[in-house]
């Protein structure tokens, strides 16, 4: 069996708020974005998410996009980046290297293929993976938190599943994220500060989706992921 799924990502001003998004049917989606990027982060940092989403599965992957630039970069240009030390023929550094290292490393053992769609063009996958981008960019140029998905459910029992995933009939939340961390700062601000002596050093393993939550979380207030965990307590 193929995964067949569509990535798609959105600037508004570009660069400007962004937003990404994957899509393989309404049950199976996931999106996200920042404050500040450009399309082309939008767009890689969908396929990134993709592949982090579906990281579990053994089957292959058809990956639909309508950018030529993620398509080229990850399966024509990347392995003489690499080799040059990430800079493109001319010696110029890498644009986005920093996602295309991640690329490059979650691409490793999987079985991956592309194809190129013409955007906005009324392919269905492609639509959906875009209104969920341009959706996530607006969420965020308005400051709200984005509608994320449930994530990838397919394949195995719920037990197996990840535990970030929300089941396809779970209403997203429409919360605004600037009201659901209030209360984690009102939290903290009630605590009695004089009464703690000491740390306590406390270590925890996200999966790959609750780390992009947090990431977003954090770039969305201009803090560090360390911080953003602190509000949550």
């Amino acid at each position: 069996m193929t995964i067949t799924a569509a990535a798609d990502g959105s600037a508004l001003g570009n660069p400007g708020p962004n937003g990404w998004a994957w899509y393989i049917d309404d049950a199976n989606w996931g999106a996200g974005g920042s404050p500040h990027g450009t399309n082309n982060q939008g767009e890689l940092q969908a396929v990134l998410e993709l592949l982090r989403a579906t990281a579990g599965t053994d089957e292959s992957l058809l990956i639909m996009c309508d950018s030529k630039y993620v398509i080229d970069s990850i399966t024509k240009w990347m392995p003489g980046w690499k080799r040059r030390g990430w800079r493109k023929a001319d010696g110029a550094p890498v644009l986005n290297r920093e996602l295309m290292e991640s690329l490059d490393e979650a691409m490793r053992g999987r079985d991956v293929k592309f194809e190129w769609v013409k955007g906005h063009a009324g392919h269905d996958l492609n639509e959906a993976a875009d209104e969920r981008a341009n959706s996530a960019a607006k969420a965020y140029q308005q400051k709200v938190e984005p509608q994320r998905g449930p994530g990838f459910t397919l394949g195995g029992s719920s037990a197996d599943r990840p535990a970030t995933a929300r089941p396809a009939t779970e209403p997203a939340s429409t919360t605004p994220p600037a009201q659901l961390w209030a209360e984690a700062s009102d939290l903290l601000d009630s605590l009695n500060e004089a009464s703690e002596t000491t740390s306590i050093e406390l270590r925890i393993a996200l999966s790959p989706t609750e780390h992009s939550r947090l990431r977003d979380r954090a770039d969305a207030q201009g803090i560090s992921l360390e911080d953003a965990l602190r509000r949550l307590i």
